[in-house]
């Protein structure tokens, strides 16, 4: 018995470390580790409906154990950068960020238990393995979906793997990357039915079936997306690369001028050298030349960054209009933005904002993050919890954003929206539904140092451009800013880590996906075909425990 539960426990962690390789770990990932998403569920589905844990006295908790066990370990090894973050910048007691990245891996985990008591419950109800198996997919989505909109933490949902499988994520405008995900779950789980089938030799039909769904769809890596048309516009992307743990008052003397006068020299920088791809890859280098007369871009912009920023600041407003005058261009700005509240004197509410300011150095219109960051842009309970607050920088607490919109600029309509909100999929479309026919992401990624953090923003990023086919702009504060394309490829970026400006080419298009129309229809379809079957099963087991007391499942 001993022996069989290590074994178990063993294809759990398996499962764990094999779902941490189609993700990025230090670096950007190379596109064929990918792979590992459509088998990394093996070990774990095949250790939950193996007869040792079928024939177990305690089925479900044997199974929720198993699964957890994986979502645990999983999510320690993926978001590492949690720990490095808060030892960093949280001002907290030796030891403290292991013991909360412990903390958030343990209820992160939950969801990967849930998956796998929900599949034995299926198991159990109908005796059936190939049963229990059909219903993964719909069971890992839904959870997904749950972990999206109740703990707000979709990170790296395993669809975003195939990020660079121009093949698979062509269903990414339809079913948003929770298509993926089940095309990838419903693989693995065909993979191991010849292993655990009662079907014989149709199980080992159905596993070859999952082989060759595998290396077909893997396919998509040597897939040649379609090519967006030319671009048709310019902007400059400035990346500051400011300390984000340093002093960003910019009070002592000339400190102001100085700061302004390095963002107006990198906001001429339209012609010049950058990188036709992802940073650390190898990727060639292009050279935009410009030609023997003056030209502008059509758009600057400055990512959310620590700059002392405030659109009620008179300093602020005087040189952005400046800025914006000299490059006759309008700009998009990442800073603090302040409403007054007229009936009560002296208070404040303060906004994680993009102000839009037209080339003639008049507001055009303000974007307030909506989706705020618990810990980094504000603390819940903060009366209790005060090891975060340095990470809130200047003030103590953001409000929380009303509405989403877009803003007209020079003809076309822009969205923008701030850092985190890139990974919420179901709200990034809303930007291309009210027109925007170009996405900006300004981001401050500097928090995350040289951890995985940056390259899975930037991958999750990429997947709100298929979804959505629009061309996205992403300014960072010090990395990884790029231009990524309608099909989620990387155009154009500039080295980490360096005071730069990257020379964007990109498009409109004003065109809307069956996913930007209608959102995750297709992971509330998988919810709401789970939750009978989760009850139905249930019902039987319960049944089954009440007729045979004395025997806890």
């Amino acid at each position: 018995m001993r022996w069989h539960s290590m074994k178990m426990g063993a294809a759990a962690v398996l499962s764990a470390a094999l779902l941490e390789l189609p993700f990025p770990l230090a670096g950007p990932m190379p596109p064929w580790r990918s792979i590992f998403a459509w088998f990394g569920l093996v070990p774990l589905l095949w250790a939950i409906l193996s007869p040792a844990t079928v024939d177990h006295p305690r089925p479900l908790r044997r199974a929720f154990l198993l699964s957890y066990l994986c979502g645990v370990l999983w999510y320690m090894g993926n978001c590492y950068w949690v720990r490095d973050t808060m030892l960093a910048y949280g001002d907290m007691p030796t030891g403290a960020p292991v013991l909360l990245l412990i903390g958030f891996s343990l209820v992160l985990g939950l969801y990967f238990g849930l998956f796998g008591l929900g599949i034995m419950l299926v198991r159990q109800a109908t005796g059936k393995q190939h049963l229990a198996l059909a219903s993964a997919p719909f069971i890992w989505v839904a959870l997904d979906l749950a972990a999206a909109r109740i703990t707000s933490v979709p990170w790296d949902q395993l669809g975003y793997s195939q990020v660079d499988n121009a093949l698979v994520n062509q269903l990414a405008p339809w079913t948003g990357v929770y298509g993926i995900t089940f095309i990838l779950v419903a693989v693995n789980a065909l993979i191991v039915s010849g292993r655990i089938s009662q079907a014989g030799k149709r199980g080992w039909t159905w596993s070859a079936t999952g082989a060759i769904l595998m290396v077909a769809a893997s396919g998509g890596l040597v897939y040649q997306p379609t090519k967006p048309a030319t671009p048709a516009a310019s902007a400059v992307l400035v990346q500051p690369n400011l300390d984000v743990g340093g002093d960003n008052d910019w009070a002592g003397p000339g400190e102001w001028d100085n700061h302004i006068a390095q963002f107006q020299h990198l906001a001429a920088e339209q012609c010049k050298i950058y990188i036709a791809g992802i940073p650390q890859t190898n990727a060639p280098n292009g050279e935009i030349i410009c030609p023997p007369y003056p030209t502008h871009p059509d758009l600057v912009v400055w990512p959310e960054s620590p700059a002392p920023f405030s659109d009620a600041d008179p300093r602020f407003q005087k040189s952005m209009e400046s800025i914006g005058l000299a490059e006759s261009a309008p700009l998009i700005i990442g800073g603090i933005g302040t409403n007054y509240h007229l009936h009560t004197e002296g208070f404040v509410d303060y906004y994680n904002s993009a102000t839009v300011i037209g080339a003639d150095g008049n507001l055009i219109g303000r974007y307030d993050k909506i989706h705020l960051v618990p810990f980094g842009e504000y603390v819940p309970f903060q009366q209790y919890l005060t090891f975060a607050r340095k990470l809130t920088g200047r003030v103590s607490s953001f409000s929380r954003g009303t509405e989403r919109k877009t803003f007209r600029v020079n003809g076309h309509r822009y969205g923008v929206f701030i850092c985190y909100e890139a990974v919420f999929a179901d709200e990034v479309r809303h930007f291309a539904q009210l027109g925007a026919e170009v996405l900006v992401n300004v981001s401050d990624d500097g928090w995350y140092g040289d951890t995985s953090a940056p390259w899975q923003h930037l991958n999750m990023a990429r997947m709100r451009a298929i979804e959505n086919r629009r061309w996205l702009l992403r300014d960072t504060n010090n990395g990884i800013t790029a231009v990524i394309d309608p099909y989620g490829s990387v155009r154009q970026s500039i080295p980490r880590h360096q005071a730069d400006a990257l020379p964007a080419q990109y498009g409109f298009r004003d065109d809307i996906t069956f996913y930007t129309e209608h959102g995750d229809v297709f992971a509330w379809l998988c919810l709401f075909l789970s939750i009978p079957i989760f009850v139905w099963s249930l019902k039987i087991e319960i049944r089954r425990i009440v007729a045979r007391p004395g025997k806890s499942r």
